[in-house]
């Protein structure tokens, strides 16, 4: 038998279950900064990363872009990642790595506009000191982003 047929369903599994526990970290850590909203930041890593639940109204990083076109511009990406995602496992072979990234952001995007349609604000928790507050849905949007710039990068060399 070919080892390559057995390994890659596995490899396959794997990857979604990952990016799957990841997202549902996300959500289990956005409860439980909605609970703990009243306590003192709690201190992960010394005096450089805290959990802090902070509303933001904006967009990634907190660039100031917000109110309902921003809901509309998540929105409508979204639904371009969900048909090009569709297109690509469909009628495209030896897409794996878009296909990761893709569900990647799809993925963070889909748990921040949840969000923002239940509660008008995305959920950030992680506060790395001199820099920002943002959560784990952010990390796979800006990790499946960084994945497919690299690969056009390399393809287009």
């Amino acid at each position: 038998m070919n080892k390559k047929f057995l390994t890659t369903p596995l490899k396959n599994i794997a990857i979604a279950s990952v990016i799957a526990i990841f997202f549902i970290a996300d959500r289990l850590l956005k409860m439980l900064g909605l609970q703990i909203v009243e306590l003192e930041p709690i201190t992960l890593i010394r005096e450089l990363l805290y959990f802090n639940l902070t509303k933001n109204y904006y967009i990634a990083f907190s660039l100031p872009l917000s109110g309902p076109w921003l809901k509309l511009i998540i929105t409508l990406v979204i639904i371009l990642i969900i048909f090009y995602l569709s297109y690509l496992l469909l009628y495209q072979k030896n897409k794996k790595i878009e296909i990761i990234s893709l569900s990647l952001i799809f993925l963070g995007a889909a748990s921040n506009l949840f969000d923002r349609l239940r509660y008008g604000y995305v959920i950030d928790y992680l506060e790395l000191k001199y820099f920002t507050v943002f959560n784990l849905a952010d990390c796979l949007i800006s990790i499946g982003a960084l994945i497919l710039i690299i690969k056009n990068l390399k393809t287009n060399k």
